[in-house]
């Protein structure tokens, strides 16, 4: 053992992070992808030894075996499947903190990335009291009718707004969608064959990379945590089709803690288009006009929980 790694044990002894950490996690993170040391160090361009004393120094701070090897082969303990989500979490969240990707604002996050070619996402999560500033009562009867059904999606409290959800399940690690809305914002988007296309399919990737991607996740991966809801408001630049123009589109999004009828989750999403979205430290956001076929037709006579205000 040299004296470097010695050091990072004494460090841990007193409580302290090494400050290899990062390092070790990395380790950790493509041995377990790979499940090849060989293949390990060629992507983390380093040694065996290295890689090794990484893993041997978080298992023994962790007190739990994260791998089991035989014969030279490496298969991930329970402990290990555990600990990688949250470790691949630390790696996104580091690489996309360094970039200036994601940032706190009044300790809400705020997500921004743009590639230099015409594409761009801006999110900024919101205080859930905006639910009942916005100009449609979609977002508002949505909450209340949540609120009422107990998150149940086949609860009559929700059959009103149900056609402008968009559903999904957890499906470790990611999300697929499992039901789109006939007036959801996708179908009204890409069209209803696509919708319908799409169902069971894990949510598509954008680009800013692997690490970006993750970022985007976050916000449903907190709403299975919490089984709680969360608003964001989102401006970027979507194509209609494959290969078509990146065409700019702004809108809230509220994403709520439901149930199947069997009681495991499901994430209820809804989109509400909006030519003008709050997003801190970026101006001129405000969108001429949408395709009339995307906006929202929900008016408040069709809302259930207004109609008396």
């Amino acid at each position: 053992m040299n004296k470097e790694f010695k050091t990072e044990i004494a460090l841990n002894a007193c409580g302290k992070p090494p400050a290899l950490l990062y390092e070790m996690i990395r380790s950790f993170v493509v041995l377990a992808e790979t499940l090849n040391l060989s293949h390990a160090i060629l992507r983390l361009d380093s040694t065996r030894q290295t890689v090794r004393r990484h893993i041997s120094f978080l298992e023994e701070t962790l007190g739990k075996p994260l791998f089991n090897v035989s014969d030279r082969k490496y298969e991930m303990t329970q402990e290990g499947e555990s600990m990688l989500p949250g470790a691949r979490d630390i790696l996104s969240r580091s690489s996309n903190w360094l970039s200036g990707s994601t940032k706190h604002i009044g300790h809400l996050q705020l997500v921004s990335k743009e590639d230099g070619l015409g594409w761009y996402f801006h999110q900024q999560q919101k205080p859930l009291s905006e639910i009942f500033d916005s100009p449609s009562p979609l977002l508002r009867d949505a909450y209340r009718g949540w609120s009422l059904a107990g998150g149940y999606l086949e609860h009559e409290a929700m059959a009103h707004v149900r056609p402008h959800f968009i559903v999904y399940r957890p499906n470790h690690p990611g999300w697929i969608c499992v039901e789109f809305g006939e007036e959801s914002f996708y179908v009204k988007w890409f069209g209803l064959t696509k919708a319908r296309s799409s169902v069971g399919r894990p949510i598509g990737k954008m680009p800013g990379g692997e690490d970006f991607a993750a970022l985007i996740e976050q916000p449903y991966d907190e709403v299975l945590q919490t089984r709680s809801v969360r608003l964001d408001h989102i401006s970027t630049a979507v194509p209609r089709e494959g290969g078509g123009p990146q065409i700019r589109i702004s809108y809230k999004r509220l994403m709520m803690a439901g149930r199947f009828p069997d009681g495991s989750f499901a994430l209820i999403g809804l989109v509400q288009p909006e030519r003008n979205v709050d997003i801190s430290g970026f101006k001129n956001l405000e969108i001429d006009e949408f395709p009339h076929e995307v906006n929202s037709v929900f008016s408040t006579d069709l809302a259930k929980y207004e109609q008396n205000e």
